[in-house]
């Protein structure tokens, strides 16, 4: 364990020391709350991501970029490889300021984590949750709070308090991937860009994969829908993508996989008495790409606004955090969920491969709209 704490009586107790998380964290602090960050690993450590970050979260962030570098792996992406397996892939390139950044998220979160000055218990796994004599909620037995956040990601503990709790009655995207440093023989037959990601989306749009090379590291995923065949489509990718000759024959380790939430099918509640999710835990990640840090870091905003403003941590005082959720990333009501244009599958699958052989959109709607979301401007830390 690190992070001795001495008082162990917090304002808010987060669970959960990814992005979310340290950003909820550090936007406490900010407003003079004390928070405590509680998490079963110590940092750094691993976890499963393609790893890379738009300017709208450095921003909202305000990570000087300048500083990260010099302690981070920091690739600027300029371009996007774009495409349907089993088709010739769309190259476009979008100026000479960066539109992403690749990072790897074991120094990505250390850093968020170790800037703010808040109270850490490190290395300490969740083992219970219950209110004491006081009204606190007690966390293991030690550590208390009028507040609980939950911002463990899709298994988080706390939102297996709320509602029906993450399990098999959730709609989950399930990915696997693995990242490696490459050595100097791999780097050199690897025929990936090191500013352009690829994206490779399957027949079926039931999932895409992608291949991101950051200098000597790289980055090899696919996630679906479910976790049907999940093993099957990633080994078929990644064998075409080495008979091609674009990836190293000798591929380290084995695959690790991770699952989590796209917002217009999570059904998760965001708060209840004295308790609120954020980030994964609340099932933020963006619809078309699964991306999950900037709705992860975004609600870790919203919710320090709500949380400073809050007259108690009651169910009633906290709706202003679902409010926000909603007003930002859209309504989750039944009525609102059926999508503009209801396509029926045939019809998506004929007109799948024409569309991704278009350098328009792939450019305007895939990647600018889908994956960098240009047209939503950053939030303020407050």
């Amino acid at each position: 364990m690190s992070g001795a704490v001495d008082n162990r009586t917090h304002d808010v107790i987060i669970v959960g020391g990814g992005p979310s998380g340290s950003t909820l964290a550090w936007a406490l602090e900010r407003r003079g709350l004390r928070p405590l960050v509680m998490d079963k690993a110590e940092f750094p450590r691993d976890k499963t991501c393609a790893g890379w970050v738009t300017p709208a979260v450095m921003s909202e962030l305000e990570v000087d970029l300048e500083d990260f570098a010099k302690h981070c792996v920091l690739q600027p992406i300029h371009s996007f490889l774009i495409g349907m397996m089993g088709q010739p892939a769309v190259h476009n390139h979008h100026g000479d300021s960066p539109v992403s950044y690749g990072i790897l998220r074991r120094e990505f979160d250390n850093y968020l984590l170790q800037r703010t000055g808040a109270d850490k218990a490190l290395g300490v796994k969740f083992e219970s949750l219950e209110r004491d004599a006081d009204g606190l909620w007690c966390v293991n037995g030690d550590y208390r709070a009028l507040l609980v956040v939950g911002a463990g990601g899709h298994f988080c503990p706390i939102a297996a308090r709320l509602g029906d709790g993450p399990g098999r009655h959730e709609t989950a995207i399930t990915a696997k991937e693995v990242e490696f440093e490459m050595d100097a023989r791999q780097a050199e037959v690897c025929r990936v860009r090191e500013d352009t990601p690829e994206l490779w989306f399957c027949r079926d749009l039931k999932g895409y994969a992608w291949v991101f090379r950051k200098g000597d590291y790289l980055n090899i995923g696919l996630g679906r829908e479910g976790n049907h065949r999940l093993k099957e489509h990633l080994q078929a990718f990644v064998d075409e993508m080495q008979a091609e000759g674009r990836l190293p024959p000798d591929l380290p380790g084995r695959f690790k996989g991770h699952a989590y939430l796209l917002y217009g099918r999570a059904e998760r509640p965001l708060i209840d008495d004295g308790l609120m999710l954020i980030g994964d835990a609340a099932g933020l990640a963006y619809d078309q790409s699964g991306e999950g840090i900037r709705p992860g870091v975004e609600s870790a905003l919203i919710a320090a606004d709500v949380i400073a403003g809050a007259p108690d941590y009651g169910e009633d005082s906290l709706l202003t955090y679902a409010r926000r959720i909603n007003e930002r990333f859209g309504s989750r009501a039944p009525e609102a969920k059926g999508p503009a244009v209801d396509l029926p599958a045939w019809a998506k699958l004929k007109a799948a491969p024409p569309l991704m052989r278009s350098h328009w959109f792939t450019r305007h709607v895939v990647t600018e709209r889908w994956f960098l979301h240009q047209q939503v401007p950053p939030l303020q830390a407050g």
